[in-house]
């Protein structure tokens, strides 16, 4: 599923004209978020994510989305990184859509845990 949102928002970056040093750039920020993403869903694989005591998880994991979050921003958005990197700073709509494939990544991954445990319920 990573490679379609990463795929698929080069893709998108391309056909609207955009540099490819943007469309690297919306494809390294995507694979990110659909990374983090995922990262909230894999740590509570038997159960569902969307708790209060899911979402406050361990300050290790906040720690650590703040920390690629922060690196990722750093990267493109500040030019002596940009250049070192080749990157190019994201217009702001293009970022809601980088975050909305992560966020339909998380949704796509819980709807299916959430359809195998009641299906490993009916079977016990």
């Amino acid at each position: 599923m990573c490679l379609c949102g990463v795929y698929g928002i080069y893709s998108y970056a391309t056909d609207r004209g955009y540099s490819i040093e943007l469309a690297r750039t919306l494809a390294v920020n995507t694979l990110v978020a659909m990374e983090i993403f995922t990262l909230f869903f894999i740590r509570n694989i038997y159960g569902t994510s969307l708790t209060w005591k899911a979402v406050r998880g361990t300050k290790m994991v906040w720690m650590s989305v703040i920390v690629v979050t922060v690196a990722q921003l750093a990267i493109t958005y500040l030019p002596p990184l940009q250049t070192i990197f080749g990157t190019e700073a994201i217009p702001f709509l293009d970022g809601l859509l980088v975050i909305g494939i992560g966020v339909a990544l998380f949704a796509i991954l819980e709807t299916e845990k959430q359809i195998r445990l009641r299906l490993n319920t009916i079977k016990s």
